[in-house]
């Protein structure tokens, strides 16, 4: 299973060449890492990947915690979208 981001950036894209918004990149980001996790299942000694990923995380966070600080419902909704900090 190949990771493709076109049904990523169509939920969440604010207009049709949206492909920077925080809501965007962090569906992106999240549909990355859990290809990932799906990867390090059959591939637990990749550990360069493994660095990748938590690059990842820490990316996906910033970019949550600033849409938390400037968009409050968006946050909200996207977090519950993506079925995150549960």
């Amino acid at each position: 299973m190949a990771f493709t981001k076109t049904a990523a950036l169509a939920k969440h894209q604010r207009h049709e060449t949206d492909t920077g918004s925080p809501e965007v990149q962090v569906t992106v980001l999240t549909e990355r890492i859990n290809y990932l996790n799906d990867h390090f299942r059959a591939h637990a000694k990749d550990h360069h990947s493994r660095q990748g990923l938590l690059k990842m995380v820490g990316q996906r966070r910033r970019l949550l915690q600033y849409l938390e600080r400037t968009n409050l419902d968006a946050y909200r909704k996207l977090i519950g979208e993506l079925g995150l900090r549960h």
